[in-house]
């Protein structure tokens, strides 16, 4: 199979229609935050600020696209959430150039990318802003391993943008090894030594965030997190394409099958040391869905003629009529479930957003169900406030006279 522009055509039309309840949706919790973060960190000027920052200079790209995507498109969700679908309309094609790239996985090349294109289970990197990290480490990651398997040298340019998005982008390298494990040692060279001083800076200094904060340990359950989160990936597609690539019985189906599987595991190794819980979040999975698709891709791929009483239905019929169950699947989810989910979400946020907007001076904030920064955040951005208007405490909002703004039950869900 060649890649051609009708290829790419259907693989966006297929991203938009399963991801375009996105475009609807407003600026949910930590984007308000991230967005406020971006304008100390992602301006030009702060570069210095950037690089020395133990957190913020291994997830870079996140903080310049947030500080450029506020200057040009304030406070319009749709603009921020256009550039994640046109992102993941990016990958998708980067996906289907891997395979292409990859002999194994050349014959299921569409079918994974498609499946790639419409998969739910990674939905939270399209659909909440602040996952764009995810995005940009899947662009960069895939463009540097596209030029490994290639045997191209500017593969390390890419790759080192991928470890300053995101710090769990070292496990790329095994990657590597997956794709294309024959390659001489001293290619390994410059990629080995840009992740070892770009992951290597994570420790300097005193721990912070999530290695100072608990959320990772090395004493975390990860015998439970690492299968389990596996196992979520591969629910149900993943498993039914296991299903009909075992029955086949060949041995270089199941062999490439192994290739797919080993992708999931790898990719998800990072997060399997997880403390406050053993179900991986979704965004988390948006690189492991890359193996997930391979694996439907070769299922689709490998689908058998069907022979029926006065009727023969061959492979590729099959394959196609399999394709449109999981498209009508993924994007009915899609469109119902997880579109009413972030609405519900990002309800609290936009409801004290709307009160400030139409209430001067201070607001007196009760039992708000997110952490107070989002909500001075939220006030600051979405409504012009300084942050300090919002008050939490009765004895401060007597003292200033703070209008009183009280999150129902029904605004919290």
């Amino acid at each position: 199979m060649q890649a051609s522009g009708l290829h790419c055509l259907l693989l966006a039309v297929l991203c938009f229609l399963a991801y375009a309840p996105a475009l609807g949706l407003p600026l949910i919790e930590d984007d308000y935050p991230n967005l406020a973060q971006s304008q100390v960190y992602g301006a030009p000027s702060a570069l210095p600020a950037l690089a020395g920052h133990p957190v913020y200079r291994v997830r870079s790209t996140s903080e310049w696209t947030m500080y450029w995507m506020w200057r040009l498109a304030g406070l319009r969700p749709w603009a921020y959430h256009l550039l994640s679908l046109a992102l993941h309309i990016v990958n998708t094609w980067l996906l289907f150039a891997i395979c292409l790239a990859w002999p194994q996985f050349r014959p299921a090349a569409f079918w994974a990318a498609a499946f790639f294109a419409v998969a739910e289970g990674h939905q939270e990197a399209v659909m909440w802003f602040s996952a764009i990290n995810e995005l940009w480490l899947f662009l960069f990651g895939a463009l540097a391993l596209w030029a490994w398997r290639k045997d191209r040298a500017w593969g390390v340019a890419p790759f080192t943008l991928a470890l300053i998005s995101k710090e769990s982008a070292v496990i790329l390298l095994p990657l590597f090894y997956l794709a294309a494990p024959h390659r001489n040692w001293r290619r390994w060279l410059p990629y080995a030594a840009v992740a070892a001083v770009v992951t290597g800076s994570i420790f300097l200094g005193p721990a912070t965030f999530r290695f100072g904060d608990g959320s990772f340990s090395w004493r975390a359950p990860f015998w439970i997190t690492w299968p389990r989160g596996v196992a979520r990936v591969l629910w149900p597609w993943g498993w039914l394409a296991l299903a009909a690539v075992w029955i086949t019985r060949d041995r270089k189906a199941l062999q490439t099958a192994g290739l797919a599987l080993a992708w999931i595991a790898i990719a998800l190794l990072p997060y399997a040391f997880l403390t406050y819980s053993t179900e991986i979040p979704s965004r988390q999975t948006y690189l492991a869905s890359a193996g997930l698709a391979m694996l439907v891709g070769l299922a689709l791929s490998r689908m058998p003629d069907l022979y029926f009483p006065g009727r023969y239905v061959p492979g590729f019929r099959v394959a196609w009529a399999v394709m449109a169950l999981i498209v009508i699947q993924n994007i009915g989810y899609l469109w119902t479930k997880k579109r009413s989910q972030f609405l519900e979400r990002a309800a609290p946020t936009e409801q004290l957003i709307a009160f400030a907007r139409r209430t001067p001076g201070p607001i007196w904030v009760r039992d708000f169900p997110r952490v107070p920064w989002i909500a001075e955040e939220a006030v600051h951005l979405g409504a012009g406030h300084p942050a300090s208007d919002v008050v939490w405490t009765a004895a401060e909002a007597k003292a200033r006279g703070a209008v009183e703004f009280r999150i129902t039950a029904s605004r919290r869900r």
